[in-house]
């Protein structure tokens, strides 16, 4: 906090923007800019996370040291919520902000960035003191997600304050296409260098890479270039207490959304099990987690190119009850699966299922209210998503211990299925809510 604040006070506000008119005249001059430099930092940093893809090379990597699947089931935990849970804690720190860059720069090299750095060191301990090397890829890894939950929120206003409403699907979906794209790139050199080196060696060039292309990431990141916007005037503190409560307390279209995605979420418990499972099973090879990191990079790809445009015109409800129906056909084949072939199918949907999620998972929040209180949406929403993810795969690592891998996958299945009936029927399109409210107050 205390370099956030420092590096805030450097920024000169006596050329803040008089007026909103201005403020989107300024934000148009700069997105051509702004959408490349920020496509730049999907791509480098989809290229250097997919070195260390937390679905598929690190479950397998976890797994040389212990076949515990309560580990296993920690692991998945910190990869669907570390990003999440920070974020509700960050609301108000966010909205202070004239400059939403300074949270997720500046904080995010030593939070979100240093962290991969030192990955790489810790793997040469796998052989000489196999449970520091795990106990410190745990605690590193845990740091990564958690530090970037804590700058989520402030690049999640950062794009939607720099990114026009009626060009977000498609920036999002072209910037997440690219990223994709080089992502697959780094799962085959991953899948060819775990396959060349003997562990851990390989595992310890994929997280060198990964933090070197990271660290390009957010270099490019860093050129945003975010006009200043003036800070909300001061609130009592008791009000900003209660801000969060009221939001929740007088949306009730956004609690039901809430409520949706918990058991959507839920639906999600054996996705991190799926590469142990089919690896267990078939005695494949280590490098065929670098193949099913390529298959779930295509099916993203696809998905970002398709959801997109969608989400632009039919809104982002339909994405995610897409996205969470194509998750419920990926544990189902995964059940059925009679050989490894199907896999490949299994992992393009789980990847296209998580495009949906990181493109309008992310933004439908950004469409609940209006922007004085959109940090609050934003935090809301992934926190809530984060507890729900959390519980999820402790759930999934108990079911897996009692009834097996497939009776893990027939629950998730099930419980993924009552998330999307409840999202395609219970839930209001955000975007088309508002419009019909506005319509009705003009007249």
């Amino acid at each position: 906090m205390c370099a956030s604040s420092g590096l805030e006070s450097g920024f000169e506000l006596e050329n803040e923007l008089e007026n909103e008119g201005d403020l989107d005249a300024e934000i148009e001059r700069h997105y051509p800019f702004n959408a490349l430099v920020n496509t730049l930092d999907a791509t480098f940093f989809w290229l250097g996370s997919n070195f260390i893809a937390s679905r598929t090379v690190l479950p397998v990597y976890v797994s040389h040291f212990t076949d515990s699947k309560w580990v296993l089931g920690f692991l998945s935990m910190v990869v669907s919520t570390g990003w999440l849970l920070p974020q509700i804690f960050t609301v108000e720190w966010v909205r202070r902000m004239p400059r939403k860059k300074a949270g997720v720069v500046n904080v995010g090299l030593f939070s979100e960035r240093l962290p991969v750095v030192l990955l790489a060191p810790t793997t040469l301990l796998a052989i000489s003191a196999p449970r520091w090397a795990l106990v410190l890829f745990l605690l590193l890894f845990t740091w990564h997600v958690l530090g970037a939950g804590l700058v989520a929120v402030s690049w999640q206003d950062m794009l939607a304050k720099i990114i026009p409403v009626d060009r977000r699907g498609r920036f999002f979906g072209i910037a997440n296409f690219g990223g994709a794209a080089s992502g697959a790139l780094g799962a085959a050199i991953t899948a060819y260098l775990l396959n060349r080196y003997t562990f851990p060696y390989g595992y310890t060039i994929c997280f060198a890479l990964a933090a070197v292309f990271m660290f390009a990431s957010w270099v490019s990141l860093s050129l945003t270039r975010e006009p200043a916007q003036p800070i909300p005037a001061a609130e009592a503190e008791q009000e900003d207490g209660h801000r969060l409560w009221r939001v929740v307390r007088s949306d009730h279209n956004f609690l039901r959304y809430l409520v949706s995605q918990a058991f959507v979420n839920g639906g999600q418990m054996a996705v991190g099990f799926l590469a142990v499972y089919a690896l267990q099973r078939w005695q494949m090879s280590e490098g065929q987690a670098g193949v099913f990191t390529i298959s779930m990079l295509v099916g993203q790809s696809v998905a970002y190119l398709l959801f997109g445009p969608l989400a632009d015109r039919r809104g982002h409800k339909m994405v995610l009850t897409i996205g969470g129906g194509l998750s419920v056909l990926a544990v189902t084949m995964a059940l059925l699966a009679p050989t490894p072939i199907w896999f490949y199918g299994v992992f393009a949907l789980v990847g296209a299922s998580m495009a949906g999620f990181m493109l309008s998972g992310i933004m439908i929040a950004f469409e609940f209210g209006p922007p004085e209180v959109r940090p609050a949406y934003i935090g809301l929403n992934n926190t809530a998503s984060g507890i729900s993810s959390a519980i999820a795969p402790l759930i999934g690592s108990g079911l897996a211990g009692w009834v097996g891998y497939r009776g893990l996958f027939a629950v998730a299945a099930l419980v993924g299925a009552v998330g999307v009936g409840l999202l395609g029927g219970w839930v209001r399109d955000p975007r088309h809510a508002r419009a019909a409210q506005a319509g009705t107050s003009d007249v």
